[in-house]
């Protein structure tokens, strides 16, 4: 198969170590992009942290940020955008607010980062893109897992053991990679997707080829078709060596 595009997650994938991308990394995307591939990044973060990596590799392709709630381009091109139930939003902030102390929460808006720190600043109507909920006591995140799981109102993934991530049902980075495909006029089946996390399965099970970093989730490493180095050991530098300049 000759592989088209690449997505990559970036934290625990793209990105090693002090939140930076390799220097190897950088090098073999580069060569992947001076070969005709095309290279996106599928994150769960915020367009304005995820397009200053894109930046930094000259990246072109639309990009899926917010685990799939905003399809954009740089430098600011808004492709497509879904957002939550405003109703179902305070229906976990009810939630948490039954466990005090023991989970905390962030999300992304259109009106940027949301946390404890700024909740009661908000004012007018709040475009929800992603809510997550976090916590160290592993037994509190579970119970809240399930919780709103039963609710029906979300897609629920990850993207670290310790939170839960709430999008827009249906709304994945499959979803969003999809989106991508259809504005390149790239089949799915020419894609490779990379990442480590709950949030990555729909687009390594979705790609023509998925693969799981060394340090992935035991969950994603049995959703893929490979695994590959860990992203301290420039994972993302072999995947293309191997899979795509091979």
């Amino acid at each position: 198969m000759a592989y088209r595009l690449i997505a990559l997650d970036l934290d625990g994938t793209l990105i090693g170590r002090n939140r930076q991308i390799s220097e190897t990394n950088r090098k073999w995307i580069a060569r992947a992009r001076e070969a005709g591939i095309q290279v996106t990044l599928a994150t769960g973060r915020p367009f304005a942290e995820a397009a200053g990596y894109a930046a930094q590799l000259g990246l072109e392709a639309p990009l899926v940020v917010n685990n799939g709630s905003e399809i954009r381009s740089l430098p600011d091109v808004l492709h497509r955008r879904e957002e939550l139930d405003p109703g179902s939003v305070q229906e976990l902030f009810r939630l948490l607010d039954r466990y005090g102390n023991e989970a905390s929460f962030w999300a992304h808006t259109v009106q940027g980062t949301i946390g404890p720190d700024n909740r009661h600043q908000l004012s007018g109507p709040i475009q929800w893109l992603q809510f997550a909920v976090s916590s160290k006591n592993p037994a509190v995140l579970e119970e809240i897992v399930r919780e709103v799981k039963s609710w029906n109102a979300f897609e629920i993934s990850n993207s670290h053991p310790a939170n839960m991530e709430c999008n827009p049902r249906g709304v994945t980075k499959a979803s969003g990679l999809a989106e991508v495909c259809r504005l390149l006029g790239i089949g799915m089946s020419e894609v490779i997707a990379a990442g480590d996390s709950l949030n990555d399965i729909p687009m390594i099970r979705a790609a023509g080829l998925g693969i799981a970093m060394g340090n992935a989730q035991q969950p994603v490493k049995m959703a893929a078709d490979a695994v590959a180095p860990s992203h301290l050991e420039d994972g993302v530098a072999e995947i293309i060596r191997k899979y795509i300049l091979g």
